[in-house]
């Protein structure tokens, strides 16, 4: 794991339009950056980080604040979008393989660990 490179393996996500449920927008962000369809099943966590500040190219500067949630492919096929370089299934074995930020690693974790019976609150 190198959090360091420029580019990181991560989870779909995005923004929350106005007048869009939460599910409606984990369905829209997900469909829009990989090509699938998915059915919102539970939350893993609400995360936030005030060391973790994204700054973009535009100059918009954001600190990290996320709700992650766990979702049920339904359809679709696995394409990229203008918001994602490439797009797979990954088997959690070989999640190690990958670079991938501290941050996104926490979420993964938390939402493959089936005896978690409450969402992260942090």
């Amino acid at each position: 794991m190198n959090p360091g490179s420029l580019c990181l393996w991560a989870l779909p996500g995005g923004g929350h339009d106005i007048g869009e449920s939460v599910a409606n927008t984990v369905v829209r962000e997900v469909r829009e950056e990989t090509g699938i369809d998915v059915e919102v099943d539970s939350v893993v966590g609400l995360y936030t980080d005030p060391a973790h500040v994204i700054a973009y190219d535009d100059g918009e500067v954001r600190q990290q604040f996320s709700i992650c949630f766990r979702a049920l492919p339904v359809g679709g096929a696995l394409r990229t979008s203008s918001e994602s370089k490439e797009v797979r299934w990954v088997d959690p074995a070989d999640l190690g393989d990958l670079d991938i930020h501290p941050s996104m690693w926490l979420r993964i974790t938390h939402g493959l660990d089936a005896t978690r019976v409450q969402p992260h609150i942090g």
